[in-house]
């Protein structure tokens, strides 16, 4: 059955398919970029740290102003656009360079550490862009639709991604990620919807989304719960690929398919989270998704003998992980989004980003650094186990009784 966001006329039709091409071109990058690290520049385990922080440290050193700057910016449309096409323009050099035999690994930083402020200025203004494509009873739909496009760029984003590494080399694969920047862009160029008026007001602007995030309870057990699962999963997601390709023995184009396979699980995680929060609460919908995303994990570790059972316990790792993800995502998303009110959205992202996401290159470095010490099998270990444990966080909030979409920030 076809979702009514899709069957009717209207921009979200049309915004949510330049998204589900340009989420595919971010998952090739995801398995090219650090492959280019591995494969190319011959990356050890602290500079895979300093890869993956250098991509998150923008959210840490920017959020706020960023924020308060695009509550302010009436035309966030535009500026996704310019966005899209900067990042496009920026993945083009990695394999530009490569071809010159220039290729150096501060480029990459550089590149990683751009690409992730574009990024981080287009995720904020889409939080403001979707509802004003989506009417409020009909959040959870259209969050369901955004993440299961997600989940769809997991199966077939890391498998062409493989592929396209173990065929062409992981520079040029990079160039299948700036052209769905180009579609996402397009697409974008396509719609007008009428935008949330821009925040006039501009004393305390840069501190309106802090107060708004520690004055809601909800707002703070979610920042608390996923910060420290980021923090962990960061410090995870710098040392995987290493570990999977140099000590399991798995080769770049079956790492894809593996991987691709494996997410699966956020395909029938973007199907399953909407019914699911009718049945069990939409807040403990939530609460279950910050456990199942981080718990599959440690089969990752945990997988020797012969290859086959290997490979099953990888993709095992990556279903259970997508199932996870993708009913946390969706729960908070459809939360925040009837909760935080329009002419504070980039503000309040702003002001989370500089948590949950100012974490990740701390967590990318102690993944790093605790890889280079203690080795990186018993860092995959400790790091997912302390993951696990950011579920705690939300037992003595109002999310766990959260039955149905809070109304308004007095629900907070």
């Amino acid at each position: 059955m076809i979702p009514g966001l899709v069957r009717q006329p209207g921009p979200f039709r049309v915004y949510w398919a330049g998204q589900t091409i340009s989420l595919f071109g971010d998952q090739v990058s995801l398995i090219a970029l650090p492959l280019v690290a591995v494969l190319v520049l011959h990356a050890g385990p602290a500079e895979m740290g300093y890869l993956v922080a250098a991509a998150w440290l923008p959210s840490l050193l920017f959020g706020l102003h960023a924020g308060a700057w695009v509550d302010r910016y009436r035309r966030r449309r535009l500026l996704m656009i310019a966005a899209d096409i900067g990042r496009a323009l920026l993945l083009a050099t990695v394999p530009v360079a490569a071809a010159l035999h220039a290729l150096t690994f501060v480029q990459l930083l550089a590149v990683v550490f751009i690409n992730g402020t574009l990024s981080m200025l287009f995720n904020m203004s889409a939080q403001i862009l979707f509802v004003s494509t989506v009417p409020k009873e009909r959040y959870v739909e259209g969050m369901s639709l955004l993440n299961g496009s997600r989940a769809f760029s997991f199966v077939s984003g890391p498998t062409v991604g493989g592929l396209l590494v173990q065929a062409l080399s992981a520079p040029v694969a990079l160039v299948a990620d700036a052209i769905s920047f180009i579609g996402s862009a397009v697409s974008l160029a396509m719609i007008a919807p009428a935008e949330p008026a821009a925040e006039s007001e501009r004393r305390g602007q840069v501190l309106a989304g802090i107060r708004f995030v520690l004055g809601a309870p909800v707002m703070r057990a979610a920042l608390a719960s996923t910060a420290t699962i980021n923090l962990f999963n960061l410090a995870y997601g710098a040392l995987v690929v290493l570990y999977i390709v140099r000590s399991l023995h798995v080769p770049p184009s079956t790492l894809g398919l593996v991987l691709g396979s494996g997410a699966v699980g956020g395909l029938i995680g973007s199907l399953i989270t909407a019914p699911l929060g009718r049945r069990i609460g939409i807040g403990p919908a939530f609460l279950l998704g910050c456990i199942l995303f981080p718990a599959p994990l440690l089969l990752v570790p945990l997988a020797g003998g012969p290859m086959p059972v290997v490979l099953a316990l990888l993709f095992l790792s990556q279903f259970g992980a997508g199932l996870g993800v993708m009913i946390l995502d969706i729960s908070v998303g459809a939360i925040f989004a009837a909760l935080i009110p329009d002419q504070l959205r980039a503000r309040v992202a702003g002001a989370y980003s500089v948590v949950n996401y100012g974490v990740r290159p701390v967590g990318a470095l102690l993944g790093g650094a605790l890889g280079a010490a203690i080795g990186t099998r018993p860092t995959l270990l400790l790091v997912t186990i302390a993951a696990i444990a950011g579920f705690l966080w939300l037992l003595p909030s109002p999310i766990r009784r959260m039955k149905t979409l809070p109304d308004s920030a007095k629900m907070a």
